[in-house]
């Protein structure tokens, strides 16, 4: 470009800039620049599945054997198919197992990430309008190309980061609102640059040469910088304007109430500030699935020792008594090395089923149907809007059992959207909206309109003229308001509606409307001495206009925001609205104290309150404002320093007229919710990007914020330095207040703690979290471990998900779950161990990127207390029950190399090694994983302590780990030595005479482990349906009349069973064996069961209390 002007604008980094001509064509008399063509960046296409048609089978198998289990059972089947005639049993063991396993988890895997596609597809195939060759073509959303000129129309989504050109407003503004991106529902105001304003139509835009130079993508959506150059002729210069956030409309904010606008892309695809601040994560794995991991590995340590001891005890055995003579010489002996591997090898493929292959695709198929259960709760369905819960995936059910923390958004998560004016103070007197009246509290008596106190009146004006609302005309024939015979507006809604910035502001003004002091909007004069921004408000039903001198718009640091105002009669004042904190110590006079009174009454309803004061003016006064603040506002060093100063000096001395209180609804069963989570000991975070005084307001509404707890501040921390000495202050009097509590109380020091604890309550904003996540992560989880309650506001997407990232890596390594119903509240829902999505009235992308979705916050309540710890529960006993039954099983395997001389020889037929853990004891432990309940629903909801006895993964301890391990070798050693020891003199134990052979001892073994290991499952059930029955005794029959068949027909492929014929028959026809079976299984299941009676009684958890007393009180009260 040969002609630029620089000059009063912000530099953008070299390197790290784009240059985009709109429509992608140049101007024919401009120079001749290079740029990146737009096929160079990356389309419009937003992608949150995992596969595609052709990566799919690779990339699933690769997930899948990264599993240690998947990846072992691979080896054994390798190991064993090398081995040839060397092998104990059969390759088929272990394969067959495997492909079921890997098949089964691929189909479910793959129809999960078709559902991804599928809602992919929605949003990529939605129908856009751009201009191609000058025309209006309808293209899909996923084929719009940087540059490309986009026509977005009413209550549409922006489909891509788009530069605003022009609207079908003159001036060129619309009205967005970013609900979706940072979680506020208030409209907003956008515009384009002047000079692209009156290019609202196809024909003008052909005539629009014009590029863009704007920053390449960053996640900030509070900031944009970038230029625009505009040829409009040959012979005229080129125009350049500076482009900041006001002119930028990004993907996921929606246009409001206005027609249509034209916006050139120039952020598409993965490249949005949306996409940037929504991070997709590779995969979660929950805590039980780790615990899987780790007793694999402990399992393989087992393995290995096992198989090394026996392969060294061979060779001792050898060395001592010699190779048994029917071995005979071997010519081809191999050398001892290859001997001693090819031994170490069949060891452990004779060893190997202690691992247990079917215990993935059994917890595949238990998370994949229990999933489906979440959907089908009736308590958990909106029946308002019509939508039921659903979870987006199955891998995490458990992990809601597991809950530490709990992050959650604000504004349409904890709250409604919608604002509604409750009461106010006037001159000391407190007032309430009663039936559509202004009443006072004392007397209830309505303020008539018609003769309004002045107090009043002047009080309901301040509120039509202090603010930066908009009318939107709805019947824009309508020239005028029809009012009441009273002064109020006749109808007002049906004709006109306020847009707001701040749905406070909208809803105060709406208010004033009910009341009869009716804002009617805002009319620019640009010619003659009238010229200038004029408010027409009705009063008692007379129209009057008020000169806008000035706005001295809101800020946090202010908390406050001012309106300089021309009244009809000439005068001058000067109208403030504000937080009590600001504003109250600068007023001279009005109730001061009466004020203070009300206000504090409407924050403990959890009212959002605001003060209104005046102060007037004379013309003197009002020229040097003008004055100052003219030249504060065209200076160009600290600018916003100076203006600051006069706003200061402005601000002073007023009059106080009263206070407002405004409810900001909560959703129903909030306050019941946290209270629960609470007392479940789960802490909850609120993390917002509103503003800081509502966050606190909504904390305390909702209970998260409880009376009494002393409030720590870590706000508009400027440096690190001086954050870092808030946070050291902050901790100082956290240890003082322990150490008062130590010395006013004695005894039990937890409970000192946790009086300690349930005390402090912390808010922090973003700007000291910059600072926080730069160099002070310790001390500030440090300060937070001490706060029952954490606020965090102010928030970006980014900062929200490092939040809870930060807490992650913590040294407890918490487990965690961030709720939101935003695009904005994406990335902490990835981030976090479990995301869950409100499916809100801002859009789905929360919902897409969530673990688990809903309509209603409340419903976190039964997802965690009943479906996380029903969940949990099935899985954790799953889990345990797996080895403990592998363990029953192998051992005795173990136990017979000790008397076969180390021969290899297997103890149970292949058929009995390939199908115990698919077919004989699957099913009855998959069906509990799906039904169990250890306890009633109502009695979870009701005691949310109960939760506290599956947190920290207790059902996967040590503890419990021991207990089920000692138990599978109890039986396994009742299982091998009974039969040695009852017939070690009873030769005959066959009806013709004869002893057990190999298969006969074999069999017999094999049927007491899968009787025993069934009565176990039965033992642990609780809640029994007619398909626990089923499964339990059904396995047990389908055991028998397997082996009846199996033994009773001889064939050799693909198993051979010849060693097996006749032998199961053989067994049945003895009597023995039927006594023998009946001892085994007493002797195995009586310790069991004594354990489990004595721990219930003497020792019981919060879980058994509540089993054990309603029956014990129910016996009570029948006999």
């Amino acid at each position: 470009m040969k002609k630029r002007l620089n000059k009063g604008l912000e530099a953008i980094p070299p390197g790290e800039s784009r240059t985009i001509y709109v429509a992608n064509r140049q101007a024919p008399w401009a120079g001749t620049e290079v740029y990146i063509a737009p096929e160079e960046y990356p389309d419009n296409t937003i992608t949150s599945s995992k596969y595609t048609a052709w990566n799919f089978i690779p990339k699933n198998l690769f997930e899948q054997f990264r599993r240690i289990a998947n990846f072992y059972f691979l080896c054994v089947g390798i190991i064993q198919l090398s081995l040839g005639d060397d092998t104990p049993v059969s390759p088929v063991t272990s394969i067959m197992p495997l492909v079921f396993v890997v098949f089964v988890t691929a189909i479910k895997q793959g129809y999960e990430d078709w559902l991804r596609h599928k809602a992919d597809n929605e949003v990529n195939k939605s129908p856009v309008h751009v201009i191609r060759q000058d025309e209006l073509v309808e293209i899909m959303s996923q084929d719009i190309r940087v540059g490309d000129i986009v026509k977005v129309h009413s209550d549409e989504s922006f489909p891509c980061d788009l530069v605003m050109l022009s609207s079908d407003d003159p001036e060129g503004n619309c009205h967005i609102t970013t609900a979706s991106l940072d979680g506020e529902t208030n409209l907003k105001i956008h515009s384009s640059v002047p000079d692209t304003a009156h290019y609202n139509t196809i024909p003008e835009l052909k005539g629009l040469y014009a590029s863009i130079e704007c920053q390449e993508p960053e996640p900030d959506l509070y900031r944009f910088v970038g230029r625009i150059n505009i040829w409009k002729s040959p012979n005229e210069p080129v125009a350049v304007k500076t482009l900041g956030p006001e002119n930028i409309l990004l993907r996921g904010a929606r246009l409001k109430n206005t027609p249509y606008i034209y916006g050139v892309a120039v952020h598409t695809g993965q490249e949005t500030k949306m996409a940037l601040n929504s991070h997709t994560k590779l995969g979660k794995r929950s805590v039980i699935e780790k615990s899987m991991n780790t007793y694999l590995l402990f399992y393989l340590f087992v393995l290995v020792a096992e198989t090394s001891l026996c392969t060294g005890l061979k060779y001792w055995y050898i060395s001592r008594v010699g190779e048994p003579w029917y071995v005979g010489e071997d010519p081809s002996k191999r050398p001892i090395f290859l001997e001693g591997l090819v031994d170490f090898l069949a060891f452990l493929v004779l060893f190997n089923y202690v691992i247990p292959i079917s215990l993935y695709v059994t917890v595949e198929f238990q998370k994949f149907l229990g999933s489906i259960f979440i959907s089908w709760d009736i308590e958990m369905y909106d029946e308002k809007n019509n939508l039921k819960a659903q979870a987006n995936t199955s891998d995490l059910n458990e992990e809601l059992g597991q809950i530490e923390y709990v992050f959650t958004d604000k504004t349409g998560t904890l709250t409604e959207n919608e604002m509604c004016f409750r009461q106010c103070s006037i001159g000391g007197a407190q007032f309430e909206e009663y039936h559509g009246n202004l009443v006072q509290m004392s007397s209830r008596v309505p303020v008539s309109t018609a003769n309004m106190e002045a107090a009043v009146e002047e009080f309901l004006v301040a509120i039509a003229l202090c603010h930066t609302v908009h009318v939107h005309s709805n019947n824009s024939s309508a020239n005028s308001t029809p009012v009441k015979a009273n002064g109020m507006s006749m109808d007002s809604a049906a004709s006109f509606e306020y847009q707001a910035s701040s749905p406070d502001e909208k809803a105060l003004v709406e208010a004033a409307d009910r009341f009869g002091i009716t804002f009617l909007g805002q009319t620019r004069i640009t010619e003659g001495k009238s010229a200038g921004d004029f408010l027409k408000i009705s009063v008692r039903g007379e129209e009057k206009e008020y000169e806008l001198l000035h706005i001295l718009e809101f800020d946090p640091t202010r908390k406050r925001m001012s309106a300089i105002i021309k009244l009809p009669n000439g005068n001058i004042r000067l109208y403030t609205k504000g937080a009590e904190s600001a504003l109250l110590p600068l007023c001279l006079t009005g109730e001061r104290d009466k004020t203070l009174y009300h206000v504090n009454q409407f924050a403990e309803i959890g009212l959002r309150t605001l003060v209104y004061c005046i102060k007037e003016l004379n013309e003197e006064q009002y020229a040097d404002i003008k004055s100052k603040m003219t030249e504060a506002r065209n200076a160009l060093q600290d600018r916003e320093e100076k203006v600051n100063a006069v706003i200061t000096y402005i601000e002073k001395d007023f009059h106080l007229l009263g206070a407002t209180g405004v409810e900001d609804k909560l959703q129903d069963g909030v306050s019941d919710t946290i209270q629960a989570l609470r007392l479940a000991g789960v802490k909850v975070w609120v993390l917002t990007g509103d503003k800081q005084e509502t966050a606190v307001n909504i904390s305390h509404s909702c209970t998260h914020f409880q009376r009494g707890m002393n409030e720590l501040y870590l706000v508009q921390q400027r440096t690190m330095e001086q954050c870092a000495e808030t946070i050291l202050q902050h901790l100082k009097s956290i240890s003082q207040s322990r150490y008062q509590h130590s010395t006013t109380v004695t005894g039990n020091t937890r409970r000192i703690q946790e009086d300690h604890v349930t005390t402090h309550a912390l808010v922090v904003d973003g700007m000291s979290l910059a600072h926080i996540l730069t160099d002070h992560r310790d001390l500030f989880m440090e300060l937070c471990q001490n706060c029952t309650a954490v606020l965090c506001c102010r928030m970006s997407p980014l900062q929200k998900a490092e939040v809870v990232k930060l807490m992650k890596a913590s040294p407890e390594h918490p487990v965690t779950l961030a709720i939101g119903d935003g695009a904005n509240d994406c990335s902490m829902i990835q981030e976090a161990h479990v995301g869950v999505g409100i499916m809100g009235k801002e859009g789905r992308q929360a919902v897409r990127a969530s673990d688990f979705a809903f309509a209603r916050f409340q419903f976190l309540k039964k997802l965690l207390l009943v479906h996380g710890h029903y969940y949990y529960i099935r899985l954790a006993t799953l889990v345990q029950y797996f080895f403990y039954k592998n363990v029953a099983f192998i051992s005795p395997q173990l136990l017979f190399q000790f008397y076969n001389g180390y021969s290899q020889t297997t103890l149970y037929d292949t058929a009995f090694l390939t199908f115990y853990n698919i077919f004989f004891t699957s099913l009855p432990i998959l069906l509990y994983g799906l039904f169990e309940q250890n306890i009633k629903k109502v009695d979870l909801m009701k005691n949310p302590e109960l939760y506290k006895d599956i947190a920290k993964n207790r059902r996967l301890d040590i503890f419990h780990f021991l207990y089920w391990t000692i138990l599978g070798i109890w039986h396994a050693l009742v299982n091998y030595y009974g039969p040695m020891y009852l017939f070690w003199d009873a030769p005959s134990l066959m009806p013709d005479q004869t002893m057990f052979g190999n298969f006969g001892l074999g069999t017999f073994i094999f049927t007491a482990v899968v009787i025993v290991v069934n009565l176990k499952m039965a033992v642990e059930t609780n809640y029994w349906t007619w398909l626990n029955h089923f499964a339990i005794w059904g396995s047990i029959i389908v055991y028998f009349l397997f082996t009846l068949v199996y033994s009773a027909i001889m064939f050799g492929w693909p198993i051979d069973n010849k060693p097996m014929y006749w032998v199961f028959l053989q067994l049945l026809s003895s009597p023995t064996v039927w006594l023998a079976l009946l001892v085994l299984v007493t002797a195995c299941m009586v310790p069991d069961i004594f354990i489990k009676v004595i721990f219930k009684h003497i020792r019981p958890s919060r879980v058994q209390h509540k089993q054990i007393w309603p029956r014990m009180t129910q016996l009570f009260v029948s006999s």
